[in-house]
């Protein structure tokens, strides 16, 4: 059994201190609160969750790695389908959840390059901490770009651009479910001190009426939906009256989000590069993320008025929107330089690694439907 690493008593001390918090919100709510409840507080307490304290979240000293930290070759590749689709818009380009400041960096350099920088490029993110981060790494790698960028809390009441999201709906509070065999809603609730799981009756119509539709009659099954994510889709097309809605995260369609064999669902924990079953352990230090149901995603933008643009894999979105050729500009002869660098974006194109778990979504509203990435093992067929 791996032994996970302790956390240090500052860090234990801001855990504790958020448990206080959930146990008060659950005695608040008459002793049980959704599950899609705790892990809002988990993740975005303020000043005690996960995204709202400061610990280390991204890279090595972190508890995960994103595609931006590990290869540079991401995001300036995503910038190639970036710049085709900026003309097209009043030139501004949206980040949601920008990590560390690392994609907007690499997204940055790479349109510089094309001669195609937005005019404004404006971060939506609610961690204090991550932004602090971006700053300093923004402005201490394009200070010269400095003034272009923006940092908001909130949506803008109107988007004309394109907007952009790495692993933003997978952080997102999700519902958990537990059919037996009707769809019963999972919560927490309180044992002396402990956090236990709890179930009732689902009373909310927004959640009976998609729990139904789901149709699963597998005694035991738990699995989670997320009103979060669709809800999310929808205000960002309220708000979109021209432009391109690039996301990408891992999931599933809902055909296999929901297979049979997926019985226990896909909420996680992450923590110190480990993963952890149990969403109680440690809270505000580690990360809690449930796989996206891409097929939701995409009936929601429909709903809302979006094209939907394609659906791929993101090993198939990369190397059509050009990653390859970026390769073809190194030197493959200094071997000490284009071994790693090839080694890590092996990782976002394997069917083992980054390749085929993570999905590309994109939707538009008033712009070409032709986009590179799509142009090749579009899988809209399958949502």
């Amino acid at each position: 059994m791996t032994t996970l690493p302790a956390p240090s008593t500052a860090a234990l001390a801001t855990s504790q201190a958020l448990c206080t918090h959930i146990r008060q919100a659950i005695s608040d709510a008459g002793g049980w609160i959704p599950f899609s409840r705790y892990m809002e507080l988990a993740l975005y307490a303020p000043g005690l969750g996960y995204y709202s304290a400061g610990s280390h979240k991204l890279g090595s000293a972190g508890d995960f790695t994103t595609a931006p930290e590990m290869s540079a070759y991401f995001g300036r590749t995503l910038a190639r389908q970036i710049a085709e689709l900026l003309p097209q818009t009043a030139g501004k380009l949206y980040e949601f959840g920008a990590g560390t400041g690392k994609l907007a960096i690499d997204i940055l350099t790479e349109l510089e390059k094309l001669g195609c920088l937005p005019e404004q490029y404006i971060i939506i993110d609610l961690s204090a901490d991550l932004i602090e981060r971006q700053q300093t790494a923004i402005r201490a790698t394009l200070p010269h770009l400095a003034d272009r960028l923006q940092w908001l809390s909130v949506l803008p009441a109107e988007l004309d651009g394109v907007v952009i999201g790495n692993e933003v709906l997978d952080a997102m509070p999700c519902e958990l479910l537990h059919w037996t065999p009707e769809p019963q809603q999972r919560g927490v609730a309180l044992e002396g001190e402990q956090f236990i799981w709890q179930d009732r009756p689902i009373q909310d119509p927004a959640l009976q009426q998609p729990a139904a539709a789901l149709n699963i009659r597998q005694e035991g099954y738990i699995s989670e939906l997320s009103l979060s994510n669709t809800a999310f889709i929808h205000t960002l097309a309220r708000h979109l009256v021209r432009g391109a809605i690039l996301l990408v995260d891992y999931g599933y369609p809902a055909s296999e989000f929901y297979h049979p064999q997926r019985h226990m669902g896909t909420l996680i924990g992450h923590y110190r590069h480990h993963t952890v079953d149990d969403p109680f352990f440690l809270p505000g230090l580690m990360d809690l993320t449930c796989h996206v149901d891409f097929t939701a995603i995409a009936q929601s933008g429909i709903d809302a008025g979006l094209d939907l643009i394609g659906y791929t894999t993101q090993a198939q979105f990369l190397i059509n929107a050009g990653i390859t050729q970026l390769l073809g500009e190194l030197d493959a002869d200094d071997s000490a330089s284009y071994l790693p660098v090839v080694a890590m974006v092996q990782k976002l194109l394997s069917m083992q690694e980054m390749g085929e778990l993570f999905k590309v979504i994109g939707f538009g509203r008033g712009v070409s439907i032709d986009w590179q990435g799509f142009s090749q093992g579009d899988r809209c067929h399958t949502l």
